[in-house]
């Protein structure tokens, strides 16, 4: 008997093409694999790219604004006016000021220059080389050179704390100039009221004029 054979049926794959098969499951296979542990180390590293480029900007920006806020706040001919418990008005110039950035109501003060009562029976004028003005508080603190003025008297001073509220002035500083009376020195004094007491402190010295 002869045996049929059915064409019907597929060939069997031939040796190299199941050989090519093998070989791209294989390369397929193993991209699948390398992608599956690539992709998340990417993910990984671009988050960490990220993290790292926030913290960068934050801290490399930190220095910047704090020398931004240190800087202190600059006035050019600045001029504050007001008036004392007695209605008199003050006018207070000076050259330049800065604001201290820890205080905005102290303002350093170069060539300060104060003048009460102006053009009053009562004016007087203080100055000096350095000052601070507290503006909260009213008071002037004037140093290096201080020399104040009224109608009768002329002091040099070392230093003066002015109270632009009360209008009285106080020192501790050594003084000497001439008054109503002639020239004095000493180590302290205290001008109250409307100008009209002056007090001395301190090895006081002083040479009394008469009235011609």
């Amino acid at each position: 008997m002869t045996a049929a054979t059915d064409s019907s049926l597929p060939e069997p794959p031939f040796p190299e093409q199941r050989r090519a098969d093998f070989e791209r499951w294989r390369r397929r296979s193993r991209l699948i694999r390398t992608l599956r542990i690539a992709l998340p180390a990417l993910i990984a590293l671009i988050f960490a790219g990220l993290v790292g480029s926030v913290a960068w900007s934050t801290f490399n920006a930190q220095p910047k604004t704090a020398r931004g806020g240190d800087e202190p706040i600059r006035l050019v001919n600045p001029r504050f006016v007001g008036r004392d418990d007695k209605g008199r008005a003050f006018v207070l110039t000076a050259d330049s000021a800065i604001r201290d950035r820890l205080d905005y109501s102290r303002v350093i003060l170069k060539k300060p220059a104060l003048v009460l009562d102006e053009n009053g029976p009562e004016q007087m004028r203080i100055n000096g080389a350095d000052g601070v003005f507290h503006e909260q508080s009213g008071k002037l603190e004037l140093s290096n050179g201080v020399r104040m003025e009224d109608a009768k008297n002329a002091f040099n001073t070392a230093s003066s704390l002015f109270d632009t509220k009360t209008g009285e002035v106080i020192g501790s500083g050594p003084i000497q100039g001439a008054g109503g009376l002639g020239e004095i020195r000493a180590e302290s004094y205290g001008v109250y009221g409307k100008g009209e007491t002056m007090v001395f402190k301190g090895g006081v010295k002083t040479r009394l004029e008469g009235k011609k």
